[in-house]
């Protein structure tokens, strides 16, 4: 990877993110030894300017940031690096250096259940029942959506929320195990009713 260091005499910002919610989280600075020291031990490195050394967070509170990728911007002069925090972020407790909370919206769960659900189609474990579906076939991986659709509407008119919300988190499961199999995503339901959701869309 290019990195233009001497744009910024030595220096370049680092975006710091988080991995799984995508919540921005601080920013920092690295030359050229802290971005090495990153890649050798896995932890973000910043250079402090006002210490005038390397540091690395966490070293003192123990909120380590465990790196999991590194990009470099258009002008090789910006890092985004996305990272598993350890802990809040900021020296003042909180989550991100702005204040915010750092939590994932559970709907992101359903692209990373796909992508497990994908993996199981290309492994084929013995013992997993998302295996058996896919052995089953694609006539009873369509009945089980069927049938867990059913059982969603029986909790509805006569169950409770509780149980309305486990067979329909059932059914959401099949559901994305009969996109798998047809080679779909997910994503693409999404992109569906958001073109909806367009006041000039029509019913194809």
């Amino acid at each position: 990877m290019e990195i233009d260091f001497d744009k910024m005499n030595g220096l370049v910002p680092a975006i710091i993110q988080d991995a799984t919610t995508k919540t921005v989280l601080m920013l920092g600075f690295m030359n050229k030894e802290a971005y090495e020291k990153t890649l050798e031990i896995g932890k973000v490195t910043f250079y402090s300017r006002t210490k005038n050394r390397l540091w690395t967070k966490g070293e003192q509170s123990g909120h380590f940031l465990h790196v999991v990728s590194i990009k470099n911007d258009c002008d090789n002069d910006t890092l985004l690096i996305q990272v598993h925090p350890e802990g809040p972020v900021c020296h003042t407790g909180t989550d991100t250096c702005w204040g915010e909370k750092n939590e994932a919206n559970p709907l992101l769960f359903l692209s990373e259940l796909q992508d497990f659900i994908e993996q199981r189609h290309r492994e084929m474990p013995e013992g997993s029942y998302t295996t058996s579906l896919f052995k089953d076939g694609l006539n009873r991986m369509a009945q089980k959506v069927g049938e867990e659709a059913l059982e969603a509407v029986i909790e509805a008119v006569n169950g409770s929320n509780e149980r309305l919300i486990y067979e329909g988190s059932d059914m959401l499961y099949h559901l994305i195990v009969l996109l798998t199999a047809k080679g779909m995503r997910i994503e693409q339901m999404a992109a569906e009713l958001q073109e909806r959701h367009n006041p000039g869309w029509k019913k194809h």
